[in-house]
């Protein structure tokens, strides 16, 4: 991958000045963008060490690409697209489930086993075997979806940091801290009621109203 490595770098310098006009450019980015829809290429990938390595020049190439490609007319059933990007096909080749309103952009990457809900996977992405993109979820450009996970309904997963994704790892629960002062209760003693006559009633007189062991 060197040489095409190198190419892809010196396009991206002058990506001002592509246009579709420009083959040899053109030919560089489809090669790119071809190892990228079989799984050849990824953006982004996890090394035995567990470091996260990004591929920048696969990047730089898929930004090429949307300078390189004007816009296309394509249809898919009932639908039409207009679009610079193609759509990915031949599922039934790849082992990949899709439901009616799914869609996945020709330079992702989909693993035998995965199950594609009415939801989007974007060029770029990598998603893992036995995984399921459900109803309305995103799989962003360059996003790296690992093996066995379930996105749920709705949710986004951003895309050209080539962050990878994998199941959560239960965290070890930690010991409560010792608190540097105890809260200690005081009880206070009760205080003795004075007995009162029980016919006492307001307006008596005055010694009425003394307790029994007071009045004289």
């Amino acid at each position: 991958m060197g040489d095409l490595e190198e190419r892809i770098n010196a396009w991206h310098d002058q990506i001002a000045n592509m246009t579709p006009e420009n083959l040899e450019a053109r030919r560089d980015v489809e090669l790119v963008i071809a190892k990228l829809d079989d799984g050849q290429l990824r953006v982004a990938e996890v090394a035995p060490s567990g470091e996260v390595i990004v591929h920048d020049w696969v990047k730089k190439a898929i930004m090429l690409l949307f300078r390189l490609h004007g816009l296309e007319k394509s249809e898919a059933g009932p639908f039409e697209y207009l679009d610079k990007l193609e759509l990915k096909y031949d599922y039934e080749r790849r082992g990949v489930r899709v439901v009616p309103g799914a869609s996945a952009r020709r330079g992702s990457f989909l693993s035998p086993g995965v199950i594609l809900m009415p939801s989007f996977v974007n060029i770029g992405a990598w998603v893992g075997p036995g995984t399921m993109v459900d109803t309305w979820a995103t799989v962003g450009s360059c996003a790296q979806i690992g093996a066995n996970v379930h996105l749920a309904g709705g949710v986004g997963i951003g895309g050209r940091r080539g962050m990878a994704i994998r199941p959560r790892r239960r965290r070890q629960r930690q010991k409560p801290r010792p608190r540097p002062w105890r809260r200690v209760a005081v009880r206070r003693p009760k205080r003795r009621r004075r007995r009162y006559e029980p016919n006492m009633r307001r307006g008596a007189p005055p010694e009425a109203r003394l307790p029994l062991d007071t009045r004289k």
